[in-house]
Order: C-alpha cells, then sequence, then structure tokens
C-alpha cells in the first residue's frame, strides 16, 4: 500500500485491542468522503504533523 500510493508520513491512527473492531473500523473509513477524513485528521493533528517518531514503533 504504502509504496503504490506514495504514503510518506502518519498523521492519524486509532488503536484498537480486537482486531475485529479495526478491520470493522477501517472499512467504515474507507466509504467515507476525502472531507471527513481530512476533518477527523485534523481534530487531533491540526497541523498534519508526523506521528510515526512518537510512537515508540
Amino acid at each position: 500500500f504504502t509504496s503504490r500510493y506514495g504514503v510518506q508520513r502518519l498523521v492519524w491512527y486509532e488503536e484498537h485491542f480486537d482486531i475485529r473492531d479495526a478491520i470493522q473500523r477501517e472499512k467504515s473509513l474507507k466509504r467515507w468522503p476525502r472531507q471527513w477524513k481530512i476533518e477527523l485528521i485534523e481534530k487531533t493533528n491540526p497541523e498534519w504533523f508526523e506521528l510515526f517518531r512518537g510512537t515508540g514503533w
């Protein structure tokens, strides 16, 4: 996915304790319009900062 679409940074993520919940959420988000996804990101990361470095991975 990342190489195909040129993903360069992590700007939003959600934590799920059950893989089934995570999969369901992903399917739901895929049906959202682009603007809704942008608004979701900007609620928690309005500056679109890179989050990967701060996750401890």
